[in-house]
């Protein structure tokens, strides 16, 4: 999926994308800081670029609104964006980050109505070699959550991290980033304070330095994360360390997950800034 341009007004967003719609050329829509476009068959890019010279000339042209009307009647599923909290979700994320969020939720409801040890005995991390073989117990670890504040946290970077990557570069490019950073931070993790522990806090910081990383190295790939964000992350971090929210937080999980995002950032962009050239 190719990036095209954006807009920072909806409504000509769509008015472009309808009109496009109309001459057979798909684009799609993501509500990022503005409405970026993306374009599936890159082999119809140079029409799409002439087409959006002419749109930029005279946004206003009757034809725009006509397209909108005509991709209405043709019951195509474009439209201007709505309030609905579920469909801002799923037009943001694919179906990996749809799942991990849903068993994020139904654990965090069975730990407080079940209580910790139930979800732990099945759940935490192996705690033995006989453990080790129940080899879902390497990443089920970040099911686990264990406040309000905690699952808030994880889940709105969850959704605004992962489901940009799963939509932009596949589920396969996101569950390979998910399983190495459970994996690895949470066996970091068990080495400094024990199997007691739970989060997707160790995926989160990943993606949050694998987007920045990417961004920065390689912005084509419209993957980023705001400079400003990714400060804010070590801050929420250092904070987490001195307790500031409570009992002091999974620092190892976080920071071996940062450092595992920045490395596949690192090894992505070579390998995409090669292809290009």
């Amino acid at each position: 999926m190719l990036r095209v341009t954006e807009f920072t007004n909806p409504r000509m967003a769509y008015a472009f994308v309808d009109y496009m719609a109309t001459q057979g050329i798909k684009l799609h829509i993501e509500q990022q800081q503005n409405y970026v476009l993306f374009l599936d068959d890159e082999q119809k890019l140079d029409d799409v670029n002439a087409a959006l010279q002419q749109f930029i000339r005279d946004p206003s042209n009757p034809r725009y609104l006509a397209a909108s009307w005509q991709s209405g009647r043709a019951g195509t599923r474009l439209g201007y964006p709505k309030a609905e909290l579920w469909r801002n979700i799923k037009d943001r994320a694919g179906p990996l980050t749809l799942t991990v969020m849903a068993l994020v939720v139904i654990t965090y409801l069975l730990l407080m109505f079940i209580g910790e040890q139930p979800i732990f005995y099945w759940l935490s991390w192996p705690a033995n070699n006989e453990q080790g073989l129940q080899v879902w117990r390497w990443i089920s670890h970040i099911f686990i959550h264990f406040s309000l504040l905690q699952i808030m946290f994880n889940l709105m970077w969850w959704w605004y991290l992962g489901g940009v990557i799963e939509k932009r570069l596949g589920s396969g490019k996101l569950f390979v980033i998910t399983v190495i950073s459970a994996l690895l931070s949470g066996w970091m993790q068990a080495k400094f304070s024990g199997i007691w522990f739970g989060g997707l806090s160790g995926v989160v910081y990943a993606l949050m330095g694998y987007s920045w990383l990417r961004g920065e190295r390689d912005p084509d790939s419209g993957i980023y994360l705001e400079r400003g964000l990714i400060v804010f992350a070590l801050l929420w971090l250092v904070a987490g360390y001195y307790g500031v929210f409570g009992n002091p937080m999974s620092n190892m999980a976080y920071i071996v997950g940062l450092v595992i995002g920045l490395a596949m950032a690192f090894v992505d962009s070579q390998v995409a800034l090669k292809k290009r050239k």
